[in-house]
């Protein structure tokens, strides 16, 4: 339930005027000319996520304006709940659906914070009411996901290692009468999962393999698969500090998975779902796999290591082979895999990688409608020749500088069934710096794309 958000107005509620930079001269036309004095005094334009605050005849806040774009800017509110006076506000402009929803969704994205570590909480939110038309449901399911992808995100690998990561999927999995079955340790090798042991091993965390299922074994199957490295060290390849700092994030696609599944459920989409997370921790002992060794993967390849510090590939093949074992409409995977991604498109785009055109046209469709973007790169056939192995089936890096994120997505392709449409993001899953409704720290970044895609293609459907 979202705490800053209020069913009804309340005489205490103050009015909250959304204006565009072209209607902004006509909505003061109707106004006292003490209140055309007071927004030209303080030179309110009207700027999308401006304010101006107009005071009442005894002092009090009257009203405040917020500009807004006209294209309905899913942001332009969410810098309100931590810059206006506390207090409940109330839009006082008739909006339509899709308008109201956004304007309610950036309020209740503007009311996140990390607050576990602090002694003492001195956040504070002003309180929205629902907007009228404002599809509720939505943005619960939106927010609450956003919440949770970023929590775990945030939360530093000293308390998010591989078995909190499971305990976070198995508490949703309660959440939603989902079954969790987590497969651990040793039993990995038992189970055929020998890439996440290899990769695991050297941590006094032992790995895992996280398997959730949830709705009906007759309706269509949508597999998820999640990165979940809680904590990357680069292994025996290690990483400078610079490049370790903010390794408690690569465990972000578990987080987006984690995420895109709770919108699935909460919305009760008629889909057989199923989430794949392998969890470990990369770290440097005298058990961790070396560069140049020949690791087993579960669907039967061999792979040498040209860089241990390209593990989320050989976790995630693993997770791929067995995502295709019951043949799924359709798999999606995240991952935060590449800096060469982030190279090509910065953090807040994330690269897009897909096998089948209708699977990439609906997500990118999907991407332009909720404002949630991302970019499509070529599986680049041609590319694959760089991934030979003179002793191996393949390498796990590219034999050259060039194209890491391609190859990577390259990699991934050789452990899904050509038959089953697929797409990888690689996501940054991280904000460098805060904006209104987007703090620093952990990010989910596709997440709304997906889940719109996949609502777009199964909801009301059997």
């Amino acid at each position: 339930m979202l705490t800053h958000m209020r069913p009804k107005a309340g005489t205490d509620s103050i009015p909250l005027t959304p204006v565009t930079k072209d209607g902004l001269e006509g909505w003061l036309a109707d106004q006292p000319a003490a209140v055309r004095a007071w927004v030209a005094g303080i030179g309110f334009k009207a700027e999308s996520g401006k304010t101006a605050l107009l005071p009442g005849d005894g002092g009090n806040l009257a009203r405040v304006l917020v500009g807004v774009d006209a294209d309905a800017d899913l942001w332009a509110y969410a810098a309100l709940p931590a810059s206006l006076p506390a207090g409940a506000y109330r839009i006082d402009a008739g909006l339509d659906a899709g308008t109201a929803t956004k304007a309610a969704l950036g309020w209740a994205l503007g009311c996140y914070a990390f607050t576990r570590y602090k002694a003492k909480n001195d956040r504070s939110f002003a309180t929205l009411v629902w907007p009228e038309g404002a599809d509720r449901d939505a943005v619960e399911r939106t927010a609450t996901a956003t919440y949770l992808v970023r929590d775990l995100i945030n939360t530093p690998a000293s308390d998010m290692g591989p078995a909190e990561l499971a305990a976070a999927a198995e508490a949703l999995g309660a959440e939603f009468k989902a079954k969790v079955k987590v497969t651990v340790g040793e039993d990995l090798l038992k189970k055929n999962y020998p890439a996440v042991h290899a990769v695991g091993r050297a941590s006094t965390r032992e790995p895992r393999l996280i398997d959730l299922t949830w709705g009906d074994k007759g309706a269509p199957r949508v597999t998820l698969v999640g990165k979940g490295v809680c904590f990357d060290t680069g292994g025996l390849d290690l990483k400078p500090s610079s490049g370790m700092l903010l390794m408690k994030k690569d465990m972000g696609g578990a987080a987006h998975v984690l995420g895109v599944a709770r919108m699935i459920m909460m919305a009760g989409l008629p889909v057989r779902l199923r989430v794949l997370i392998p969890a470990v921790e990369n770290s440097v002992s005298g058990d961790a796999f070396r560069p140049l060794d020949v690791l087993a993967t579960r669907k039967g390849l061999s792979v040498e290591v040209g860089n241990t510090d390209a593990e989320g590939r050989l976790i995630l093949c693993d997770a791929l082979a067995e995502a295709v074992t019951d043949k799924p409409d359709v798999i999606i995977d995240f991952a935060t895999l590449t800096g060469a991604a982030r190279v090509a498109l910065g953090t807040e785009l994330p690269a897009l990688f897909c096998n089948d055109e209708a699977l990439a046209g609906g997500l990118l469709a999907s991407a332009e409608t909720q404002g949630d973007p991302m970019w499509r790169l070529p599986l680049h056939q041609p590319y694959a020749k760089m991934l030979e192995s003179k002793v191996a089936d393949l390498n796990n890096v590219g034999s050259g500088p060039f194209a890491g994120a391609i190859l990577a997505a390259l990699f991934l392709e050789r452990f899904v069934d050509k038959s089953i449409p697929w797409a990888h993001l690689d996501v940054m899953a991280w904000n460098p710096s805060s904006k209104p409704g987007r703090p620093e720290g952990g990010e989910a970044l596709g997440m709304r794309a997906v889940f719109a895609y996949l609502e777009g293609r199964y909801a009301n459907k059997s």
